[in-house]
């Protein structure tokens, strides 16, 4: 099992949120280059966005994120950042499957 390590936000102790992200994702390549092998860092791809998500299609991938490079981070839905999910993935599939299973839909037993 891996972690990828795609964007940082605090670094001892500061907040770096505000910096942009090619500046964040910087930093986080450096800390991960002396980081244990399980911690893996998600490369940043600039480029054609519709491209690289056809070809993370096509590799089974469950989607992309594109982000503007300069941008800062922001929680929640943010116009400088957009996903786009591959419906077709294994992922995607399992979700549809549990969405239409009747047993996913909540349900409470009341003994007395």
């Amino acid at each position: 099992m891996f972690l990828n390590a795609f964007d940082l936000i605090e670094l001892s102790g500061d907040d770096i949120r505000l910096d942009p992200l090619e500046v964040r994702k910087a930093t986080l390549a450096s800390i991960l280059a002396k980081a244990s092998p399980g911690i893996r860092f998600n490369e940043h791809i600039e480029g054609d966005g519709p491209t690289v998500f056809a070809h993370a299609c096509k590799m089974g991938l469950g989607g992309i994120v594109s982000k503007r490079k300069d941008s800062t981070y922001r929680s929640g839905h943010s116009p400088d950042w957009v996903k786009m999910k591959n419906s077709s993935a294994y992922s995607a599939q399992c979700r549809q499957e549990r969405l239409r299973s009747p047993s996913s839909t909540p349900s409470a037993t009341v003994r007395r």
